[in-house]
């Protein structure tokens, strides 16, 4: 249980570093204003522009662009990790012949000190190589692949998918939350639907 609070402490501190304050210039309000138009990637109906702790609330474009790239980043990981937790529920571990529990926090318990070198380091290395690639020029936030290099926003497929991206990714992270909070509380890691 103080494993599992020590993680839930650390995603939660994780999470609220992606809205630390960045070195602010002079803001204007044009600017957010471009951030709040209808067209904008992210605003979709029915909610609109959603930012009800205000913290858009006089931010220039640099800090708008570092919050979307913390939201694309924050919903990714999110999405991989509620498939993970229901792969590592079903019982399939493709490393360590399957010997770790189903149960993914007490699996993260015994996952010895290697995988999680493992793991700690791939995620150093994803950091490391999309912060190289931040320094291209004519680079938009979360656009890791270059995608914005053979399509603009202007292709209504395009737009569409982003959309789909930034809210598949909002509802991931909701959802990681509760799929947590289930297994840290009440113990009950998987799908619980079907049970009697």
């Amino acid at each position: 249980m103080k494993v599992a609070s020590i993680i839930a402490g650390s995603a939660l501190v994780s999470s609220a570093a992606a809205f630390a304050p960045v070195a602010q210039t002079t803001t204007s309000s044009t600017s957010l204003n471009a951030w709040k138009d209808e067209n904008v990637i992210g605003i979709t109906a029915p909610i609109g522009f959603f930012d009800p702790m205000g913290l858009s609330t006089g931010k220039d474009d640099r800090i708008m662009s570092h919050y979307r790239e913390a939201e694309l980043k924050h919903g990714r990981v999110a999405m991989a990790a509620c498939l993970g937790w229901y792969i590592t529920a079903a019982g399939v571990h493709p490393a360590f012949n399957s010997s770790l529990s189903s149960d993914p926090l007490e699996a993260a318990k015994q996952l010895p000190l290697a995988g999680w070198l493992q793991f700690v380091l791939g995620c150093g290395a994803i950091e490391w190589l999309a912060e190289q690639i931040k320094t291209r020029p004519g680079y938009k936030p979360g656009d890791i692949l270059g995608a914005s290099y053979w399509v603009d926003d202007s292709d209504e497929g395009w737009v569409d998918y982003q959309n789909k991206e930034i809210n598949n990714g909002r509802l991931a992270m909701v959802a990681f939350m509760g799929i947590f909070v289930q297994d840290l509380y009440f113990g009950e890691y998987g799908d619980q639907i079907f049970r009697n």
